[in-house]
């Protein structure tokens, strides 16, 4: 039970922070901000990650109860995808491809060495 409290103080507090850093800066859902404070914080082992990792196994063994609504949905608008399906699944696809060519392209131009270029 001690593990469970912890556990949930902590992230507790970590959603906390990211709400707090959402209000002033606006680039990313609260909840990622908290997930980043709560990575660092374990990093900098200023959580104790055997206490916390029982209560995130447990919660990430659960994890698909949380999914179920968005496959009733799916069950619910059936026809939709039975007549559109393919083209659904081929803007997936291609809008997938298109994103990961963007951020590929983009991360070999901001996060590789300008001189390595000059040669």
């Amino acid at each position: 039970m001690k593990n469970i409290l912890y556990t949930a103080i902590a992230i507790g507090f970590c959603l906390g922070l990211g709400k707090l850093v959402n209000f002033y800066f606006t680039g990313l859902p609260s909840s990622l901000y908290g997930m980043i404070f709560y990575c660092l914080l374990l990093q900098l082992s200023w959580l104790n990650p055997e206490k916390i990792s029982q209560a995130n196994y447990w919660v990430i063994k659960n994890m698909g109860v949380c999914f179920v609504p968005a496959a009733v949905g799916v069950i619910n608008h059936f026809d939709l995808l039975k007549h559109h399906g393919f083209t659904i699944v081929l803007s997936i696809f291609f809008t997938t491809f298109v994103l990961l060519t963007f951020v590929g392209l983009a991360a070999e131009r901001y996060l590789t060495d300008p001189d390595e270029h000059s040669n």
